[in-house]
């Protein structure tokens, strides 16, 4: 690792993403160590937090008639209906209590916008509006981006399709993530990174 060069990006480590949450991922607390672990090694450290305002269009709470994991058409294309989580201010979108959040120089909040979601820490899901990472990243020489967290199939995935598209250079640390794996979304997900040219390790 350069600490010039690399950074690190804990995606969305929060207590509703965690057994007994919301939306819990099977395992997702078990990474928190890991990812503490990992923090302590990069001179670069950025968190991402999930940031919903109440009656987020993303929720199946929104859509009367349908239930959480249907998945219906929006205006930017598909989107998974997911029972309300990460809404502002509460306990379920807040870090894990034993997420060490010190070594973090940034932390960017997404799918703040409630008419549309927001997997990836770069950009919105209609994969035009920026959240400025690339360029805070680009303005501090970085070249390299690591990524843990959660979820391998969601909100990890496309933060590292994204990276690549903007030009970085891309591993994921499957040890440090967990995934939702809906539908066989996990076995997608390691292919189109994979074909995307993302580092798997």
């Amino acid at each position: 690792m350069d600490s010039a060069t690399d950074v690190l990006l804990v995606i969305d480590i929060q207590n509703d993403f965690c057994p007994g949450g919301a939306l819990a991922v099977a395992g997702g607390n078990e990474i928190v160590t890991m990812a503490n672990a990992l923090m302590a090694r990069f001179g670069r450290v950025v968190l991402t937090q999930d940031w919903h305002p109440a009656g987020h269009r993303s929720f199946a709470s929104a859509h009367p008639g349908h239930a959480a994991f249907d998945r219906i058409q929006m205006p930017y294309g598909g989107q998974t209906l997911w029972p309300d989580h990460c809404v502002q201010g509460t306990a379920g979108a807040a870090f894990h209590p034993e997420l060490d959040t010190r070594a973090a120089s940034l932390i960017v909040r997404k799918g703040m916008d409630a008419a549309i979601d927001s997997y990836s820490a770069f950009f919105e899901n209609d994969r035009r509006t920026a959240t400025g990472l690339g360029g805070c990243l680009r303005e501090l020489g970085v070249r390299r981006v690591f990524l843990c967290g959660l979820a391998t199939d969601y909100c990890v995935k496309y933060s590292a399709l994204d990276a690549r598209r903007l030009g970085f250079e891309v591993v994921v640390l499957l040890e440090a993530c967990r995934a939702i794996d809906l539908n066989g979304s996990l076995a997608d997900a390691l292919t189109d990174m994979r074909q995307a040219g993302v580092s798997l390790a």
